[in-house]
C-alpha cells in the first residue's frame, strides 16, 4: 500500500467517523446545523398538533399586523415577541405532554400535575399576548 491509499482510506475513515458522531461531539457549524435539523424537525411534529397550528395560523397575521400596530421598534418587539412566546410555550407544554404519555397514558397525580402546570403556563402566556396587544390598540385607537 502506498503513502497516498495510505492517507485516502484515512480521510475516508475520519469522514465516516465524523457521519457518526453524536450531537455532542460535533463542534462549530456542523453542531449548528445539525441542531438546526432537530429544530425544524420539532416544527414539524409540532404543526401536527391542533393547538399550535391554530396559534401560529392566528399568530403569523398578528406579526405582520405588530409591523403596522408598533409606533416604535419597541412595541413592535413587544407584540410579536409576545405571539411568539404563546408559540414558544405551547411547544414545551405538548413537549411536557409527550413526555408524560410516553412513561405512561394510565393516571397519575404527578401525570396530572405536570400537564396542567403546563396548560397554565400556556393560559399565562395567552394573558399576557392579550393584555400587550389590548394596550398597545388602546394607546393607537383609544
Amino acid at each position: 500500500m502506498t503513502q497516498e491509499n495510505t492517507q485516502t482510506g484515512a480521510d475516508d475513515r475520519a469522514t465516516l467517523a465524523h457521519e457518526g458522531l453524536t450531537h455532542k461531539q460535533r463542534q462549530g457549524l456542523a453542531r449548528l446545523t445539525h441542531a438546526a435539523g432537530f429544530s425544524l424537525a420539532g416544527l414539524r411534529v409540532g404543526l401536527k398538533e391542533p393547538a399550535f397550528r391554530l396559534e401560529v395560523i392566528v399568530g403569523l397575521p398578528m406579526i405582520a399586523l405588530s409591523f403596522w400596530l408598533g409606533e416604535h421598534w419597541t412595541e413592535v418587539l413587544l407584540l410579536a415577541g409576545s405571539v411568539v412566546l404563546v408559540m414558544i410555550v405551547e411547544l414545551l407544554n405538548t413537549a411536557i405532554e409527550s413526555a408524560i404519555d410516553r412513561v405512561g397514558l394510565q393516571w397519575h397525580a404527578l401525570a396530572k400535575r405536570a400537564k396542567d402546570l403546563g396548560s397554565a403556563a400556556v393560559f399565562l402566556a395567552l394573558l399576557l399576548c392579550l393584555a400587550t396587544w389590548a394596550m398597545a390598540l388602546w394607546s393607537r385607537f383609544g
